[in-house]
């Protein structure tokens, strides 16, 4: 049933942050590793396969893994770096590969196809993995098979083996898939999981014989979705990479004003709509400016270096205190105001949570489900308005 012929490459550095402090500091090689949020608030961001064998994971709350993993050695993690090693494995890629999707700060896809005409797609590949962990300096495992979900389920099995890296032919995407949990699919969550297992599907073969129409009755478009995946096939492109260096929004007003109160609602919205489009790209900020044209036209610009975050909050209360030291500076009318955020690196939802609960990474991530659902007016602070 599979009816593709491209090559895709699935790429993903294997414990990528652990990887990269490793590189920092080599007596953690072999140890138990964690690193995230500290607090007795934080969460895991990412683990050593010495940690795992305790049962830690990804998004963990923190004191749950130190009560499973105390002899671990913690840390909080360094954004900038990890943002920094990125961009090296980015770089090399883009050296090398025409078509490249930078999925997250850890994962690529690469459309390679017409490339076994003239060198050999799985050739390439080895030699791209070895050249980037020459480079680089880290270890990374890829998948590459016909399109992007049965890429990234050969990369995920890939990783238990010696060589890490796997080529799933066209012909045999079936007989590779069939006796996989149907875990393995990319974005099947805990919930449809539960409800597919109460339905008797536990493997993907089983998944991908049950009638189409069944699947959309119970799942809706997902189900569709969660079916194709499950007989190989997945129609979505990868998307050339451009790597956005900043994100902002002004606003003019019909007359100027010395209202501080007023202007501060405004902040507030930009600051609000901004902090969602970061979230909505998986993206975080390292820095905030405020911008203020007066009504002489006289323009000033503030910029404050921040800890990496795309949380509204905290995105708020700088761009807030930015205003304030601007405007107090001149009492002169205001006749236009602009936020401004830069320094981006990719990998919000890995990022975001070294310094946040899981509780506040769960509120984010409603109030965004509501605005995808019901426009980014929907949801609004009160201060803002």
């Amino acid at each position: 049933m599979v009816e593709d012929d491209r090559h895709i490459v699935h790429i993903d550095l294997d414990t990528f942050f652990v990887s990269v402090e490793r590189l920092q500091d080599s007596s953690l090689v072999n140890r138990p590793v964690i690193i995230g949020g500290l607090s007795h608030r934080g969460v895991v961001a990412g683990c050593s396969y010495e940690a795992r064998s305790y049962g830690v994971h990804s998004a963990m709350p923190m004191r749950t893994a130190r009560r499973l993993c105390p002899g671990a050695v913690f840390i909080k993690g360094d954004m900038e770096r990890y943002s920094y090693y990125s961009n090296i494995v980015t770089d090399i890629i883009a050296e090398k590969v025409p078509v490249y999707e930078k999925a997250s700060i850890d994962e690529h896809y690469l459309d390679i196809t017409g490339m076994d005409r003239f060198f050999g797609c799985f050739k390439f590949s080895r030699e791209l993995r070895e050249s980037i962990i020459k480079e680089s300096g880290l270890p990374i495992s890829f998948g590459l098979s016909v399109n992007k979900t049965v890429s990234k389920i050969a990369t995920g099995e890939a990783k238990s083996g010696k060589e890490r890296e796997l080529y799933v032919e066209s012909s045999q995407v079936k007989p590779f898939l069939n006796p996989l949990s149907i875990k393995k699919i990319p974005m099947l969550g805990p919930k449809t999981y539960s409800l597919l297992r109460s339905m008797g599907i536990d493997n993907i073969a089983t998944l991908s014989e049950i009638p189409v129409d069944v699947m959309h009755r119970v799942l809706g478009k997902n189900g569709i979705v969660l079916w194709e995946r499950a007989n190989g096939i997945d129609k979505t492109p990868v998307v050339q990479h451009y790597e956005r260096k900043s994100i902002g929004s002004e606003q003019t007003f019909t007359s100027d004003t010395t209202d501080i109160r007023f202007l501060k609602e405004w902040v507030i919205q930009i600051t609000e709509k901004l902090g969602f489009e970061l979230r909505l790209h998986n993206k975080i900020a390292g820095s905030v400016s405020v911008k203020i044209r007066y009504s002489d036209y006289d323009t000033h610009t503030i910029q404050k270096r921040i800890a990496y975050t795309s949380f509204d909050h905290i995105l708020i209360n700088e761009a807030t205190a930015l205003l304030d030291k601007l405007f107090y500076k001149r009492r002169v009318a205001v006749r236009l105001i602009g936020v401004r955020f830069t320094h981006l690196i990719a990998g919000a939802t890995q990022l975001s949570i070294f310094d946040d609960s899981q509780r506040q990474s769960s509120l984010y991530k409603a109030m965004d489900n509501i605005r995808k659902r019901f426009g980014t007016d929907s949801l609004k602070r009160a201060s803002g308005v």
